[in-house]
């Protein structure tokens, strides 16, 4: 009878310090935590969407993961990468290219600017596994021109991207503007000239262009011990050319309709269609095509154009799902495929 303890105690031995391991590497991706006074969306330790909305917590992802149907994101051989962009643009105009996911070259007032830059292959801490590229960058970084700011939604890998920004650092040197509670991460990384705004708050970009910092629903976190210690948000351009709204990464909710109320009209907005399946799951914190189409009717938006897609598969939505229902549901709320552009990646698109 002791035969089978020896076999089975240096296995549970093992496991433990594997897993033991594992919750080790987590904490220590784990990103710096905000501290400062306590607000509506901060209770001292954490920030809460507002109004506050349930998320699955480790039970759910479980179920999630043991339950995936993940629809198909077939090869794309010959993907398109575009030629270079204008060096700028003259007041009064807009021009936007996708580069991939939340990823804009938004070139307004003679200022270019990025929107959640990603250029590496895996949005993940590690170059080796994680969520890997199933298009390349819609334009090689070495074709941007001279890039004046970035505006950052939240400190997710997918959309604070570490190797790209320090490139930018490095080579621009832009002003990067992010929630509260990501600069200690940026300073850490020796990523100089970030600030940090908390919603409703605003900066300068030069003398036309003002970022408004406004709310998203979301979550933050990038390892096992940061859930929710940072700030998620959107961003409002104020421009010669109108308000510029860029989503970043968010559910459907009511605060669209306050960004409405205090920052209309919005001439532009960007919404994410993407990584929306199993609804059950995502709901709380990504949008439906469906829910994408209200968006842009809540906030009264002339024109939208689509983001988070085809780039990486973050759910269970295939490579042409997002775009599709996007039409449909088009279709069922009565608004024209001429008011939500989706783009193509690399390919400059003119604001009318």
């Amino acid at each position: 009878m002791a035969r089978p303890r020896r076999i089975w105690l240096p296995l549970l031995a093992a496991v433990l310090v594997l897993a033991a391991g594992a919750v080790l590497v987590g904490c220590s991706l784990s990103a710096p935590r905000y501290t400062g006074p306590r607000s509506e969306h901060f209770n001292g330790k954490q920030f809460i969407n507002q109004p506050p909305v349930e998320q699955h917590g480790f039970g759910g992802v479980l179920k999630w993961m043991f339950n995936r149907d993940k629809d198909e994101w077939p090869a794309q051989p010959t993907p398109f990468v575009g030629p270079p962009p204008s060096r700028q643009v003259a007041a009064g105009e807009v021009r936007l290219t996708f580069v991939g996911h939340g990823t804009f070259l938004l070139q307004v007032d003679g200022l270019n600017i990025l929107t959640d830059p990603i250029w590496s292959e895996r949005c993940s801490p590690f170059s080796w596994v994680g969520p890997k590229r199933m298009r390349p960058p819609g334009l090689r970084f070495e074709q941007l021109p001279r890039i004046d700011a970035v505006v950052i939604s939240h400190n997710h890998y997918d959309h604070l991207d570490l190797p790209t920004l320090q490139r930018l650092a490095e080579r621009d040197k832009p002003l990067i503007l992010v929630p509260l509670g990501v600069k200690k991460l940026l300073d850490e990384e020796g990523i100089a000239n970030a600030a940090e705004l908390d919603w409703w708050q605003q900066r300068d970009l030069g003398q036309s262009v003002q970022a408004v910092c406004v709310p998203a629903q979301h979550f933050s976190g990038r390892g096992l011990s940061d859930r929710d210690a940072t700030l998620w948000a959107g961003w409002v351009l104020r421009t010669k050319a109108g308000k510029l709204y860029y989503a970043g990464d968010t559910g459907y909710g009511p605060f669209l309709q306050e960004i409405a109320r205090r920052e209309g009209p919005i001439r532009l907005a960007i919404l994410p269609i993407g990584a929306y399946k199993p609804q059950w799951f995502m709901e709380p914190i990504h949008m439906s095509p469906a829910q994408a189409v209200q968006a842009h009717r809540d906030l009264g938006a002339a024109r939208s154009v689509a983001t988070h897609f085809g780039t990486f598969q973050m759910a269970d939505d295939g490579l042409t799902e997002p775009v599709s229902d996007l039409r449909q549901a088009q279709r069922a709320q009565h608004v024209p495929d001429s008011a939500f552009v989706v783009p193509r990646e690399g390919v400059a698109w003119r604001m009318p």
